[in-house]
């Protein structure tokens, strides 16, 4: 607070010096003043007062305390510039141009010398869509002395958006012979000669840029481009080799000659040119990405594929740690249906430069699906949303692979963040996204929930195979609504008559049911239908055995199903007692 309150002392002191020189009247003489001198200097005093008040108040951003107190100093002596300029400046500050116009005018009339004046008012005129208004000020400005010439540019500026461009011109020749040339000057003028069509004057602006700045390649390339674009494609090719010839490590010109060859059906002579720029280390890499990858999407032949192989591998070797070098080699790969290649280097190049949004998604889709390892694929998806807060897919892709490693907590976390960013926009995000909670929400013992969510689920999709047969297991374990749960597992047995799993579940509610006769054909034919039975299968096919009076072979299968990971906690008491627990 203290160092601000200095700032704004120095400040206010400069500003009443500069009120003392403005005010001839001032005087440190001690000689007695007159009754009507000593009035003027009362008013004097205030009207100082009240505009170091308001400058005070315009630098603190309070403007309308600002305004007020300038149009008090205003009241008092009407015709001090100073206080009519800070007025207009207020009230531009305040979005109101066209009630500031007056009062810039005002003081640019009573000081016509002061230049900010001037260009204050012409400000006000480009903010009320006055653009040649606000010309004719910078015209006088510039025409008074060569201190004024940078406003050039902005006068230059304002013509051609007002469509003057002859009058541009004549601008921008004056601002040249001021500065010399320059590539915004020239760019300006080559633009608008070929807006009126007169291609030899845009011609000879580039001519004379690439004289003025020898060995830069952009001046050579922004006129080859115009030569180019206007069906030159000779002159274009003159003017490059003849670059080339003066200055030869100048990849980007090799980028030029190579696509004009090409134009030109010099195929062979070309690829030199573009082996040679893509084994050099200054070209861009992004340069060369979007090279191949426009070559890759040419008509596929022998020829293209011979071409692609040698730009790999000049790229390999040179920018082999390039994210966007090593994503369009991928790219490659994926159109060969060689997707697992394809991962590998969407992977390295994520590691380089993980800030791609669809690369990630490439990552992530094409990880998921059965065998998948969904610990390598969260940390993509951990990665997509740190990289990607604001993207309910990437927060959805966490939850689900989340809920499938059963860490359930932080799944939660994901898939209800993915549903408020999706906000109902994407249903089937949603529809899948409410099943994952529904799996997660059981695992942590929230049963009740979960099944909420699974209906919620099924209302999207009537027909999810996965909800319909996780909702109906759950409801079996839990020995609730089993009717229901039969009624969703059949639905699911029905369309996929010889899936082991949906078997077991409609096998699993039937038990539970105390069906044990038409479980055991459901579980029979889950059995048959797996050439290596899960511990789960096993264990329940001796479940149901036992419980049709079959002890012994029931027995017998609860061996097969002992030392399997998926076997229950009880799997050893029913073989050592011969007896069925739950």
């Amino acid at each position: 607070m203290q160092q601000y309150s200095f700032s704004v002392k120095r400040y206010l002191l400069l500003l009443f010096i500069g009120l003392m020189i403005l005010n001839p009247g001032f005087s440190w003489s001690q000689t007695k003043l007159s009754k009507k001198e000593s009035k003027q200097k009362e008013a004097l005093s205030r009207s100082s007062r009240y505009f170091i008040e308001g400058e005070k108040s315009l630098v603190l951003g309070d403007l309308d305390k600002a305004f007020f107190y300038l149009q008090k100093a205003e009241d008092i002596y009407p015709n001090q510039p100073a206080v009519s300029y800070k007025i207009a400046e207020v009230l531009v500050r305040s979005n109101q141009a066209e009630k500031a116009l007056p009062y810039a005018e005002k003081a640019a009339l009573a000081d016509p010398q002061n230049k900010y004046y001037a260009l204050m008012v012409a400000e006000i005129y480009t903010n009320l869509k006055q653009p040649l208004k606000a010309a004719e000020i910078l015209e006088r400005l510039t025409a008074e002395t060569e201190e004024n010439q940078q406003y050039n540019l902005d006068l230059a500026s304002i013509y051609l958006n007002a469509g003057e461009f002859d009058k541009a011109l004549v601008v921008l020749d004056r601002a040249e012979e001021y500065y010399g040339i320059r590539d915004q000057f020239t760019i300006q003028k080559q633009r608008i000669y070929l807006r009126k069509n007169n291609l030899q004057a845009a011609i000879t602006e580039g001519e004379k840029l690439i004289e003025a700045f020898p060995g830069n390649p952009n001046y050579v390339l922004n006129l080859v481009e115009i030569l180019y674009n206007n069906a030159k494609v000779d002159d274009a090719l003159t003017l490059v080799l003849g670059e080339i010839k003066k200055y030869p490590n100048q990849p980007e010109l090799q980028m030029a000659a190579y696509t004009l060859l090409k134009e030109k059906g010099q195929v062979a002579r070309a690829q030199t040119f573009l082996f040679s720029a893509f084994a050099n280390s200054d070209l861009d890499p992004e340069v060369k990405a979007r090279t191949y990858s426009s070559t890759l999407n040419e008509f596929k032949s022998a020829e293209r594929e011979l071409l692609l192989d040698k730009m790999q591998e000049i790229l390999l070797q040179v920018n082999g740690e390039n994210a966007a070098v090593l994503a369009a080699i991928g790219q490659r790969f994926e159109k060969d249906q060689n997707l697992p290649l394809a991962i590998e280097f969407y992977k390295k190049s994520l590691q380089i430069d993980p800030k791609n949004a669809s690369l990630l998604e490439q990552v992530i889709l094409n990880s998921f699906g059965e065998g998948a390892n969904l610990n390598q694929l969260e940390t993509y998806t951990q990665l997509a949303v740190d990289e990607y807060p604001g993207v309910a897919e990437f927060w959805f892709y966490d939850g689900v692979v989340k809920s499938g490693l059963k860490k359930d907590s932080t799944a939660l976390v994901s898939l209800k963040k993915s549903l408020e960013l999706n906000a109902g926009k994407n249903t089937q995000l949603e529809q899948v996204a409410f099943s994952s909670l529904g799996n997660s929400l059981y695992n942590l013992g929230e049963k009740d929930s979960a099944f909420v969510y699974f209906d919620k689920a099924l209302a999207l999709n009537p027909n999810d195979e996965q909800v319909l047969n996780n909702y109906a297991y759950f409801l079996s374990l839990e020995k609730t609504n089993l009717e229901k749960a039969k009624s969703m597992a059949e639905k699911v047995v029905k369309k996929y008559p010889d899936n082991s799993t949906y078997l077991d579940t409609l096998a699993w509610v039937l038990f539970q049911m105390g069906n044990y006769s038409e479980a055991f054909t459901y579980m029979n034919r889950a059995i048959q239908a797996e050439k290596e039975p899960s511990g789960t299968l096993l264990e329940h096919y001796g479940d149901i055995l036992y419980h049709l009076g079959k002890t012994k072979e029931a027995i017998d299968w609860w061996k097969k199903a002992e030392g399997s990971a998926e076997a229950s906690k009880l799997l050893s008491q029913k073989i050592k007692e011969g007896k069925y627990h739950e």
